[in-house]
């Protein structure tokens, strides 16, 4: 039991969702005029502990990976119960949820219902290539955005704050297919049709090409409108970020040994815009 419990920890990949996924919810706090940091807090350890961690178990409850998969390169094997466990954090998240409103416990309850859809079978639209695109644009792109900026303050969604979202979804899923990139032999064994193996390592370099940028232009734009000078930074970090992993993923091949590289491009990309709000988070509750 003790190696069942540490193997569902480990699956919860919280260094992934903090390093990784983080970005977006900071970002979308970052945007409130004036920060509500408690209620921030306690929805960020909500967020990437219960929701997006029972999120990631149970995706991997039902992929049932042997080899490397995002954060972890050597996943252990889940336990029957993992599954229903993984069912009540996420449930568990939209209970904490409540205490920010309906409209934060909304988008954490379509989080779960896109999270069902894209890893459980029938649906499992995980193995289809734009499908999957819109499970994690939404669910893990703009609706963790939403809840960092509904957790932060009481301003009501603006055009702006959309646009923004919006920015923040294009950067993770310029991102995304990269982590299928050494897992294709095994997505294709298990009959997953993803982006990458249906388009190949050249079809998740252009897509990087094209997306990203476009991301990074959407954020900015948003967040100019609230904090201009937090704009000009984002640009510089994710442009910055952005050539660096570029360069790496140019070099990725396709090949199950290139985890590591891989895992080098989603942190270093992510790591800017995670680092960077977290900065200058930090430095405007100082201030204030």
């Amino acid at each position: 039991m003790a190696r069942e419990l540490w193997a569902f920890f480990i699956h919860l990949r919280l260094h992934y969702q903090v390093f990784i996924l983080s970005g977006g919810y900071l970002l979308g706090g970052l945007l409130q005029p004036e920060m509500h940091l408690l209620s921030f807090s306690i929805q960020f350890v909500n967020v990437h502990v219960l929701l997006n961690g029972g999120v990631t178990a149970f995706n991997s409850y039902f992929d049932e990976d042997e080899g490397p998969i995002g954060g972890l390169e050597n996943p252990p094997e889940l336990a029957r119960w993992t599954l229903p466990a993984s069912v009540v954090l996420q449930l568990a998240s939209a209970g904490i949820g409540w205490l920010q409103g309906p409209w934060f416990v909304g988008l954490v309850l379509s989080t779960i219902l896109l999270s069902v859809a894209y890893s459980a079978p029938p649906l499992r639209w995980k193995g289809h290539p734009w499908l999957s695109f819109v499970a994690v644009g939404i669910g893990t792109g703009t609706n963790t955005f939403l809840m960092g900026y509904i957790a932060a303050g009481p301003e009501p969604i603006s055009a702006t704050v959309l646009l923004a979202a919006m920015g923040v979804a294009m950067l993770l899923l310029s991102l995304y297919p990269v982590s299928q990139i050494y897992q294709m032999q095994e997505d294709a064994a298990r009959g997953d049709v993803t982006f990458a193996t249906r388009y190949g390592v050249r079809g998740v370099q252009r897509l990087y090409r094209i997306v990203y940028p476009l991301g990074l232009l959407f954020a900015a734009a948003g967040v100019f409108s609230v904090r201009p000078i937090l704009a000009g930074a984002l640009l510089l970090g994710g442009a910055a970020g952005g050539t660096w992993a570029h360069r790496v993923l140019n070099r990725l091949r396709g090949r199950p040994e290139e985890y590591r590289g891989v895992m080098r491009v989603k942190y270093g990309a992510s790591l800017s815009f995670v680092s960077l709000a977290a900065v200058w988070l930090g430095w405007s509750l100082w201030a204030h």
